[in-house]
This record gives structure tokens, sequence and C-alpha cells, in this order.
């Protein structure tokens, strides 16, 4: 499975712990965040990060910023993608059980890398329920 992920500086620590976390679990990684700590506009890493994942190029996306509410509003301007703010276990679970986001965003001054980890673990081994929650996520979708 290919993982895309994009951060902006405030995520990119927690970042490289993930790619490493994810390539030893076989996961192809596509990094479109930055490599520096120096103060970048989210949108920049965000938008190439929901491209990919609404394109098909990867399975699913992670995004980081510091709270991660604009990595997250960038995210979900786009059509396909479905990007889940998530800050404890439950809400990562829930998230792809109910929602099926596609897209987990974590807000990294807010969690600790530990848990970062563990929201990623959950978020990729979680399988969306469908059933009546598949019918709500097909009205998600904007008709125009």
């Amino acid at each position: 499975m290919t993982i895309a992920i994009g951060n902006d500086h405030a995520g990119t620590e927690y970042k490289f712990e993930i790619i490493k976390h994810l390539e030893k679990k076989g996961y192809k990684v596509l990094n479109f965040g930055t490599d520096t700590n120096a103060s970048m506009d989210y949108p920049d890493a965000i938008h190439p990060t929901a491209d990919a994942v609404e394109s098909g190029k990867a399975e699913m996306g992670i995004i980081l910023c510091g709270s991660g509410n604009g990595a997250q509003m960038t995210a979900n301007k786009h059509q396909g993608i479905r990007a889940a703010l998530c800050w404890n276990n439950e809400l990562v679970a829930l998230t792809r059980q109910h929602n099926n986001a596609n897209v987990l965003t974590i807000p990294a001054r807010f969690v600790s890398l530990q848990q970062a980890l563990g929201f990623v673990d959950i978020f990729l081994s979680t399988e969306f329920e469908g059933g009546r929650h598949g019918d709500r996520v097909q009205k998600i979708s904007c008709a125009g």
C-alpha cells in the first residue's frame, strides 16, 4: 500500500518518525511535506498530498500541522478527500469505521509522538463498516 504524507514545519519531526514506522511495516511512502523546521505555508504540502490520494497514486494520506485544523481544512477542499482530525484512538477508529476517512490529520503540537504512531496503526488497520454509514458517506459529496 502507498501512503501520501504531507506536513508543515510543525509536523516535520513526527513526519520523519512516521515514515520510518511505515517503511518498517512495508508501506511505500510519498513525501510531500517540508523536511525542515523553517516556517512554510501548510497548503503547499497538503494540496499535493490530497491530490495523490484523490488521483489514486496513494491509497491513504497522513497530514500534520500544529493544530491539524489548517491541514484538515485544506485537504477537505478536495472532492475525493475525507480528512479527519484525530486526537485519540477512539476517534481514529470511528472515522475509519463510520466515515471511511482516507486522510488522517494529526495535530502535532497536541499529541505525543507515541500517540501519533498509534493513530497511524489504527487508521491503516481499521476497516470501513459500510451499511448505513455507506449511505451517509455518499451524501458528503456536493452535487453542485
